[in-house]
């Protein structure tokens, strides 16, 4: 039977980046890869799970789910023998993948809330990450969750201005208007961070009402994504 593997290209880039951020601003340790890898499989079946749970009559997705989460049960286990405490991390997400079942049943994934509640997820990763590595949530392990937060609200708008809201003013307003304050608040906190920033600024505004297929939508935010990944990188013990 074929694997089910999630479809949302972007979804990709918020699971990895934070993640690894976290890593590279922290302690590096053989015990990450692991976490990564339950990381990895919590992800990939959770996909399956939110389909099974609007399509009842298709059990393979729940096999699919339970499948992938035993290995991330597995890779978890590994990862609690160097650091027990990121149990926590999972207790304190759980309510946000609620939200997202939530959205599910009501057959509404595409509503702004529901991306925030993952985004929410995917930054505190990143988060997960440093501490798994350092023991310590300091100062860079919530600067690691909010520039990853930041640029990925902006780039949900983004990509809503480019395809499902095209048509819609209001989020281009929303959208311009978001990373203009952005670069501004990373100005005024950071000047160097701002640098992060200005490429989604720049094609907010030059792609808007351009009729892109949506592959090239989703290759050109790709490769800002890498864009703000090693910058981010190479600043974030700076901070």
């Amino acid at each position: 039977m074929k694997p089910i593997i999630p479809t949302q290209h972007g979804a990709w880039a918020m699971l990895f980046i934070p993640f690894i951020i976290g890593i590279a601003a922290g302690s590096p340790t053989l015990y990450h890869l692991p976490l990564l890898l339950a990381w990895l499989f919590v992800y990939l079946g959770t996909y399956p799970l939110l389909m099974y749970i609007k399509q009842r009559r298709k059990k393979h997705l729940l096999q699919w789910a339970l499948t992938y989460f035993v290995a991330a049960l597995i890779f978890g286990s590994i990862s609690l023998m160097h650091e027990w405490r990121i149990v926590y991390a999972a207790v304190i997400m759980l309510p946000l993948f609620l939200v997202n079942v939530c959205f599910a049943i009501t057959k509404n994934e595409r509503a702004l809330l529901n991306d925030i509640a993952a985004i929410i997820t995917f930054s505190s990763g990143g988060m997960m990450s440093y501490y798994f590595g350092t023991g310590i949530l300091n100062q860079t392990a919530w600067w690691i969750f909010t520039l990853c937060f930041c640029y990925f609200v902006g780039s949900t708008f983004y990509v809503k201005t480019m395809l499902r809201e095209k048509h819609n003013p209001i989020y281009r307003i929303v959208s311009w208007g978001y990373h203009a304050l952005l670069i501004i608040g990373m100005i005024m906190l950071s000047p160097a961070l701002a640098i992060a920033f200005v490429p989604s600024l720049v094609r907010a505004i030059l792609f808007y009402g351009k009729n892109m297929p949506v592959l090239r939508v989703g290759t050109l935010e790709i490769a800002n994504s890498v864009y703000f990944f090693f910058v981010i990188l190479l600043m974030v013990n700076k901070l």
